[in-house]
């Protein structure tokens, strides 16, 4: 897995009689100091205030000039009306929630919402932290960018990268302040609805194809708590050229606007079989390329991390391994074997 000064010279001792302020009156002179007096353009009286609290100075100031200017001669407005530019509205996945079948689910051998703690979900629960670790990073302006993006991925096809991105998604919707929205990106071959239970519908290709079509009307929300779906959506031989266009960014973006608890999991085509991969590499920040224990070999890893580059944190699982060198056992300590 990845990870993702110059130390300041202290200050000369001061005798510990002395309190901070007192301190900083020595350390910078501020004993003569006095504040300059208020200048009598600037005291204004309280007749001068208006309706909405606000103080105008006597003289209209060029601001106040461009407000004017700025402000439409529409009927229940006026000049000191303003606009909030602070952070967007998240967008919110609605509609009513559908049922994950709890019984396929275990017959797949996935992990149990709400269910006992196994060895599986221990070994998600490492995977799900490091990730999460990384886009609490990203956020906070430190790392890599998108962070909250994570593209689940596999050099070739059977080697469990669905099985892994279903099961990280459920470990990650049991997070107590995020949720998780997983997509299924493999256009061709759209498996997680099934894995799911759950019917089809308008997908992520659908919205990407038809500019009417709002992306965040075609997720869907589950009844496990934290959890939603994007559908691959209808088949289309021009998949790659679609992901290459600027109405990815501004879907992407959409799903993740004013949201910095959610993250994003994509499902995506196997790198070395489907040219969709690399093209959505280039918009996620972190990339788990699923390699099977008894099956993916090391050329295919480093082909496949080749057509990857363009996401900057690409990290390796290996799935299927049923020994462990060092004897670990995720999943017994609870009780309920491994």
């Amino acid at each position: 897995m990845t990870d993702q000064s110059n130390t300041p010279t202290p200050p000369k001792k001061v005798p510990d009689g002395n309190s901070l302020f007192e301190r900083a009156s020595n350390a910078f002179d501020l004993k003569g100091f006095k504040p300059a007096p208020v200048p009598e353009s600037l005291a204004e009286s309280p007749s001068k205030r208006i309706r909405s609290g606000m103080v105008r100075p006597s003289q209209p100031t060029r601001a106040d000039e461009r407000a004017q200017t700025a402000t439409p001669d529409t009927p229940g407005t006026s000049p000191t009306d303003t606009v909030d530019q602070g952070t967007p509205d998240p967008v919110r996945f609605q509609g009513e929630r559908r049922y994950v079948d709890r019984v396929h689910l275990r017959e797949q051998g996935l992990i149990q919402p709400e269910g006992a703690v196994t060895g599986l979900l221990e070994e998600f629960r490492i995977v799900k932290r490091q990730l999460l670790e990384v886009a609490r990073s990203s956020l906070a302006g430190r790392g890599v960018a998108n962070g909250q993006r994570v593209l689940i991925c596999s050099p070739h096809p059977g080697e469990g990268k669905t099985f892994c991105a279903v099961n990280l998604a459920l470990a990650m919707a049991a997070e107590k302040d995020s949720e998780v929205l997983l997509v299924d990106a493999d256009f061709a071959k759209p498996s997680v609805l099934s894995a799911l239970g759950l019917e089809g519908g308008p997908g992520f290709m659908d919205a990407l194809a038809d500019p009417s079509i709002k992306v965040e009307d075609c997720v869907i929300a589950t009844d496990v708590p934290g959890l939603y779906v994007l559908p691959a959506g209808n088949q289309t031989n021009n998949d790659s050229e679609y992901l290459a266009s600027s109405r990815t960014v501004e879907l992407l973006d959409c799903l993740t606007r004013g949201a910095p608890n959610r993250m994003v999991i994509f499902d995506s085509p196997p790198a070395l079989a489907a040219s969709p991969a690399a093209e959505l590499a280039k918009y996620v920040g972190q990339a788990v390329l699923v390699a099977r224990a008894d099956r993916t070999g090391q050329n295919a890893l480093e082909d496949a991390c080749s057509l990857l580059s363009g996401c900057p944190d690409i990290k390796l699982l290996l799935n299927a391994a049923h020994f462990s060198p060092s004897g670990r056992k995720f999943g017994s300590y609870y009780g309920y074997g491994g």
